[in-house]
């Protein structure tokens, strides 16, 4: 039985792939399916730029002046630039 079903199956999977491929031969045919497989690719898994505006950002940009912690984390970093271009420098 399982000899008969083989080539079967390998003639239908030989015959689904020539036909796809015939059918995307064409420029119009294959703007279609590159639509269809983006829009079903939106459904999977959507972009996270529609939820852009709820990111939990809560310091974009311009951190307090009173924050001390934080400018102390901006002043490490600006030391270890300096310091890693001397180096690079010497």
């Amino acid at each position: 039985m399982m000899k008969t079903t083989l080539p079967i199956k390998s003639m239908i999977v030989v015959g689904l792939g020539a036909s796809a491929a015939w059918w995307l031969s064409s420029k119009p045919n294959r703007i279609k399916a590159e639509s269809k497989l983006r829009d079903l690719k939106r459904k999977v898994k959507p972009t996270p730029f529609h939820k852009s505006e709820s990111l939990p950002i809560q310091k974009g940009g311009v951190p307090h002046p009173h924050d001390m912690e934080d400018n102390k984390m901006v002043d490490e970093g600006a030391l270890y630039s300096v310091k890693f271009y001397n180096e690079k420098m010497q």
